[in-house]
Order: structure tokens, then C-alpha cells, then sequence
């Protein structure tokens, strides 16, 4: 027979088996009606990684096939005194533009007829990294996605092999980076590395690794919290070939995932009450 412990136990489970169900419904649907009505705006990458100093896509187009009519775009960015640009009757209208952003930016006019209104962003600095929207209007659909603009400074490194040293110089990172040596299995290695911070905050790297094999490859990984690069250097007689893969970080809010702990924490605790 159940004890009067086990019947509350399990009574408090299935009220939070039921109370889970309507709340992961309720945000399911908030969300997919969110997606719904922007869904004929999208973005092939919500939150870039721009390289300081150099050019950056900022992806926007209407999720179809069809040519467009009386297209209008506005891109804005979140606490910005004018436009970023604004785009209407077959030409850009700059009136209204933002001087930061003054001979910076640009549409391609052969692609917003097909719905493609990527704005390139030309030499981004830090005041460009932001929440950037845009909004599309024309005569077969319209509306409007979000680009969380983040900026960082990276480089691939360069290498160089010499008595038994192998060294690897990187000469664009910010946010400061960190520099691990692995060998081929992947195990962390004894490197040596210093950086240098320039007058505007960017930091050159320059690392070595000691006692190093002829014929073996080794990785250096330099990475922060928004980009990592990942170099295999490989060692043949004097000479030293490599090359290099760039990750960038996608850090999203999953309230799902939030939702699922916050169950499990009253479900355990719960548990401990009826022990």
C-alpha cells in the first residue's frame, strides 16, 4: 500500500507533468506565431562576426522565388539618431541616413528585385556592432528581421620552423585571445606565448613551441568569445605548410532549455520534500 509520502509525490508529478505540457504549448505557439508573421523576411545568419576594418554582409531577403515590385527597404540600428539606409522606388534615398554610416554602405539593385537586400557594410568599426532590423515592403509580401551586429579583430596566424622551434604569428585579435598548442591527438602541448596591444586595442600574437618532430603536424587554436581559429601546421624537413579554420560563436537564449531546468529543479525538489 502507498505511503502518504508516495501519494503526494506522485499527485505533485503529475501536476507538473500537466503544468509543463500547457507552458512548453504556450511557448511554442508565442513562438511559431512570431515566426509566422516575419516569416517572409530572413536572414541566412541573425548574428554575425565582422572583422574590424574590413567588409560585412548583412544578410536580408524575402523568402521567395518571385521577382518583386515597389520594393522598399529601411535598415535601421537600435538607438540611432537617422537611418542606416533606406531604399525606395528603385533608388536609394539617403536623406534621412546616419553620418556614421555616410559612403559605408550599399544595396545591389540587380538583387533586390529578386528579393535579396543584403546591405554591405564597408570598413566596420566598433560603433557599427549593434541590433541592426530590416524591413521589407513590396508588392508580394513584406516584413522584417533582427541582426544582432557583433565585431571582433582576427587574423590567421603565419608559421615558421628553425632549429627545432616551430613558431606562429597572428597579428589582428581582439577581444584578447587565448593561444593553446595540441599535437595529433589533441593533447595540450607546452607553448610559449607574448602579446603586444597596439594604440587601438588590437593585439598581435606571437607564440612557440619547443622540441618539435619532423614529418608531425601540430594545431595552435587561438580563440576569445566570439571567434576561434584553428591552424594544423605540419613539418616537412625545413619547410612548414599550414592551414587554417575559422569557428565563430552563435550564443543564443533557449528558453525551452531554461524552461526544462526550471521543471527538473521543482521535480527534485519535490522529491527531497516527500523523502
Amino acid at each position: 500500500m502507498a505511503t502518504l509520502g508516495q501519494i503526494i509525490f506522485y499527485s505533485m508529478l503529475v501536476i507538473i507533468v500537466i503544468l509543463s505540457f500547457f507552458i512548453i504549448l504556450f511557448f511554442s505557439l508565442a513562438f511559431s506565431s512570431k515566426t509566422h508573421r516575419s516569416s517572409n523576411v530572413i536572414s541566412s545568419s541573425t548574428k554575425p562576426v565582422a572583422n574590424l576594418g574590413e567588409d560585412q554582409l548583412l544578410s536580408c531577403y524575402l523568402n521567395t522565388q518571385t521577382s518583386q515590385d515597389k520594393v522598399t527597404v529601411t535598415w535601421k540600428k537600435t538607438d540611432l539618431t537617422g537611418l542606416v539606409y533606406f531604399y525606395q522606388n528603385g533608388a536609394p534615398d539617403l536623406t534621412n541616413q546616419a553620418s556614421q554610416f555616410s559612403g559605408r554602405t550599399q544595396l545591389f539593385p540587380e538583387a533586390v528585385v529578386t528579393g535579396n537586400v543584403s546591405l554591405l557594410l564597408r570598413n566596420v568599426r566598433r560603433s557599427d556592432e549593434g541590433k541592426y532590423t530590416c524591413s521589407i515592403s513590396s508588392s508580394k509580401g513584406g516584413g522584417e528581421v533582427s541582426i544582432q551586429l557583433r565585431t571582433a579583430a582576427f587574423s590567421a596566424p603565419t608559421f615558421t620552423f628553425s632549429n627545432g622551434t616551430l613558431s606562429a604569428e597572428a597579428v589582428r585579435w581582439f577581444p584578447k585571445p587565448s593561444v593553446s598548442w595540441l599535437n595529433q591527438t589533441e593533447n595540450i602541448l607546452n607553448g610559449s606565448s607574448t602579446f603586444t596591444e597596439n594604440s587601438e586595442g588590437i593585439f598581435s600574437i606571437f607564440s612557440t613551441l619547443l622540441s618539435v618532430q619532423v614529418s608531425d603536424t601540430y594545431s595552435v587554436r587561438i580563440e576569445n568569445n566570439l571567434v576561434m581559429a584553428l591552424s594544423e601546421a605540419t613539418i616537412s624537413g625545413s619547410d612548414v605548410s599550414w592551414r587554417t579554420y575559422f569557428t565563430f560563436s552563435a550564443a543564443s537564449f533557449r528558453p525551452v532549455g531554461s524552461l526544462y531546468v526550471i521543471i527538473m529543479t521543482s521535480f527534485l525538489w519535490i522529491y527531497y520534500v516527500t523523502l
